[in-house]
């Protein structure tokens, strides 16, 4: 059986923690007065006690040492309020009498300084009492003197101004109550904003979230919008997707019902090629729409590890190009991630490194690297090259400069799509080796 069980709103696991660590507190802050109380009542009785033992000494040797020539009875007693006893050997001094059986045993002891007597069993004497023992000498004559004071009142009053602490330590927990409970309200009214807002949103009321919101609420609302704008941008793609493929297909299936429905046309071979040649634009037009619609884009949450991707591409195409040579170049780890879906950055490596197979003599070159907040995938061939004047072509959806090579001139134009919606950069040049060089920028 479960003892302790996490509350299921916030507002009551913050009120589990604060307030359980407020109530603590002001416990230990009682009980902190208490000992810091009790310690500087002692000190000052004791500083008191020590002032007038020292002042009676000063009496004593002004009058040689003789106790009698001095005027005790009532007169210290009244001037200090404490007790206090001198001895001398011919004579003890003690007033006021009703503490001679507390005060004697102290004359006769031999510690010097504060002494402290708990728990004395003597009728008409305090059962609590601080008294300072100072012994000197004066003309040879040793002289003892004691002061003491009764700690019981000073302790009642002491515990009467401990339980006032006490009731108004209460009253703190309770305004303290409060003031947790205000303050949970009042923080939690940006979440009840959001919630107002999201309801607005389901109903169509509003196309983002436009919340003023703390700090710490700001990037919780940034990522919504981000997910709103994900989802729009797969509406959108999905769309453009079925328009495409609708308007891509409709001429070939048009020319093939045509042949189809001539019965004056025997179906020869050219009729067959022909037909042939329509199934397989309808057949292009699905797959290239069918890739499109898997493109991810950035994506919360989702990460790749380009690394460990970029070694088995580099192994599949060296299977699939045996004469030719894949070299990887980087400085990144194998558990260096970048916030790039992984079947989008396999799109991007794999339609690079395959045309970049297609179009090499011997070797392509692969570099992954990152600076700062930026990623940087480089392919190099060492092939032929492109004109400068041709390279503005380069990824443009169905153009290929070289009709020999088997493609459809697809794959950069996949590329740069992908690339778009990551918000990055791609850049062609000449290589090197005289090849093309592709060079692709992602902010990461």
């Amino acid at each position: 059986m479960t003892l302790f069980r996490k509350p299921a709103s916030v507002k009551g696991w913050l009120l589990l923690l604060l307030l359980p660590a407020g109530i603590g507190l002001m416990a230990i802050a009682w009980l902190v007065h208490g000992l810091l109380l009790e310690r500087m009542s002692r000190e000052f009785v004791e500083s008191r006690l020590k002032d007038e033992v020292a002042f009676l000494e000063h009496h004593i040797r002004q009058a040689g040492g003789q106790i009698d020539m001095l005027e005790t009875g009532d007169y210290f007693e009244e001037v200090f309020h404490h007790a206090f006893a001198i001895q001398s050997p011919t004579q003890t001094v003690i007033s006021p009498q009703s503490w001679r059986p507390l005060l004697i045993p102290l004359l006769q002891s031999d510690e010097q300084a504060s002494i402290r007597v708990n728990d004395a069993k003597i009728s008409s004497a305090p059962t609590d009492l601080l008294a300072y023992r100072r012994s000197f000498s004066v003309m040879d004559t040793p002289i003892t003197v004691i002061v003491s004071e009764d700690m019981g009142a000073l302790q009642n009053g002491q515990a009467e101004l401990h339980a006032w602490t006490a009731v108004v330590s209460i009253v703190l927990i309770f305004l303290l109550v409060g003031v947790i409970w205000f303050g949970i309200n009042l923080s939690m009214r940006p979440v009840v904003s959001l919630q107002a807002a999201l309801k607005r949103l389901q109903s169509g009321e509003i196309s983002r979230i436009n919340v003023e919101a703390p700090e710490e609420f700001r990037p919780l609302v940034q990522q919504l919008n981000q997910l709103l704008d994900s989802l729009d941008q797969r509406l959108a793609r999905s769309r453009e997707a079925l328009a495409n493929l609708s308007h891509s297909v409709k001429t070939p299936i048009a020319a093939v019902r045509q042949v189809l429905d001539d019965t004056s046309r025997p179906l020869d071979n050219d009729l067959r090629h022909e037909m042939g040649a329509r199934l397989s634009d309808i057949d292009r037009q699905l797959e290239a729409e069918m890739r499109r619609s898997q493109f991810a884009g950035p994506q919360v949450g989702k990460s790749a590890y380009p690394v460990k991707q970029a070694r088995d591409l580099l192994w599949m195409l060296g299977r699939l190009y045996p004469e030719k040579s894949f070299e990887l170049s980087t400085s990144l780890t194998d558990e260096s991630r970048w916030p790039i879906e992984e079947h989008d950055l396999n799109e991007i490596l794999g339609n690079l490194l395959d045309n970049a197979g297609k179009w090499s003599s011997e070797c392509v070159e692969l570099s992954l690297e990152q600076n700062n907040s930026l990623a940087q995938i480089t392919v190099t061939d060492d092939g032929s090259g492109v004109a400068e004047d041709e390279r503005m072509h380069l990824g443009q959806r169905g153009r290929r400069l070289d009709e020999q090579t088997p493609g459809h001139g697809l794959g950069l134009a996949i590329v740069r799509e992908i690339i778009a919606r990551y918000g990055g950069e791609t850049s062609f040049s000449n290589g090197s080796k005289g090849g093309l060089k592709i060079r692709i920028e992602i902010s990461v």
